[in-house]
């Protein structure tokens, strides 16, 4: 499958409940560029929201290990955008890889911040 890289900048950032039925906590990015966008999130499911069962396929240690790279990643992002909020993510500059016509990664643009 072909890769392509997009010049992009971060249009929307949250963190909170979003994703399927509103169950999923953690970080919700968008991404656009004067000819199209894209958007993703990093989440895991809301303690408050879904009951870990004896029925789950995950444990709540699962849990605890996924929110925590969530918040690991979150950090990160910070860190190379050189903000100290997730709203001041808005208006950065990013480079969006797409294999085909899906989402794969994108990467802040350190280099011209």
């Amino acid at each position: 499958m072909s890769q392509e890289k997009l010049l992009m900048k971060i249009t929307h950032a949250t963190f909170g409940l979003g994703g399927y039925q509103e169950t999923q906590l953690g970080l919700h990015l968008s991404f656009s560029s004067s000819s199209s966008g894209v958007s993703t999130s990093y989440t895991y499911w809301d303690y408050e929201s879904i009951e870990c069962s004896e029925r789950c396929k995950w444990s709540e240690n699962d849990r605890t290990i996924a929110l925590a790279d969530v918040l690991r990643k979150l950090s990160k992002l910070l860190k190379d955008a050189k903000v100290s909020s997730v709203d001041r993510l808005v208006g950065v500059p990013v480079e969006v890889t797409l294999e085909g016509n899906t989402f794969s990664d994108f990467r802040i643009l350190t280099e011209v911040l």
